[in-house]
């Protein structure tokens, strides 16, 4: 067994392990947008000027700009302004993960997109979590 120490992070297992975090690590913000494009939506990394406009407590998770009509994040209900925090139950803080999260996800016919997004009008609230089943692709 190969004992490694990657970005901080002990990995404990196979050369596929390594593998992974370097991939990880490669994965570009221009890819991670063409990737967003592919599956429908139109992002960006959540800087500080879009943590303190949606008012989050860390500028962490992707930003969606725009949802494309007709797409597999639009039939989700994805929602423009909302924040991208989980892709099938992985923790979205960065491009690169979002990246890696949505290009595994698509592989397959069905996954979850876990937002954080503003709530209904009037909602005292203001902003909540939602959870957005993706289904198999439409041609």
């Amino acid at each position: 067994m190969l004992r490694v120490a990657l970005f901080g992070i002990l990995f404990l297992g196979n050369v596929g392990n390594i593998q992974a975090a370097t991939q990880l690590d490669a994965m570009t913000e221009e890819e991670a947008v063409r990737l967003g494009e592919e599956f429908g939506i139109v992002i960006g990394a959540v800087d500080e000027e879009i943590q303190q406009e949606l008012k989050l407590q860390q500028a962490q998770g992707v930003a969606v700009f725009e949802v494309i009509g007709n797409s597999r994040a639009d039939f989700a209900g994805i929602k423009v302004r909302s924040v991208i925090k989980e892709i099938d139950k992985q923790e979205i803080r960065n491009m690169a993960e979002f990246g890696w999260a949505i290009k595994k996800a698509m592989r397959g016919c069905n996954f979850t997109v876990g937002t954080y997004e503003v709530a209904d009008p009037g909602d005292p609230v203001g902003w909540g979590v939602n959870f957005h089943f993706v289904g198999c692709k439409r041609d």
